[in-house]
């Protein structure tokens, strides 16, 4: 992946492509709707409050997190499709 670094409380989403039912089954993309799981890629340093106090983000690199079917912006760069998000649009980071 080409470097990119996210400004303010954006964050970068690789979607997770493959997806696989309870029984084990792998669903390929073009059978349903984009996932709505991905890998962080990068992270920007934060939201700056009126205060000027910045923000640190709750995610990093590497989290796996949920986000909202029609959340961020997609991208492609390098041949990847990647999802650029404020943290915000971020409904949580998947465990285990």
């Amino acid at each position: 992946m080409s470097n990119i670094r996210p400004l303010r409380d954006r964050i970068v989403v690789e979607r997770q492509e493959e997806r696989t039912t309870a029984g084990g089954i792998v669903i390929p993309d073009t059978a349903g709707e984009k996932p709505m799981i991905g890998l962080v890629k990068a992270v920007g340093p934060g939201k700056t409050l009126e205060t000027g106090a910045v923000v640190e983000p709750v995610v990093k690199t590497g989290d796996k997190v949920l986000f909202g079917k029609y959340a961020g912006t997609e991208v492609e760069l390098a041949g990847q499709q990647l999802v650029v998000m404020r943290e915000d649009d971020i409904m949580g980071v998947v465990e285990g």
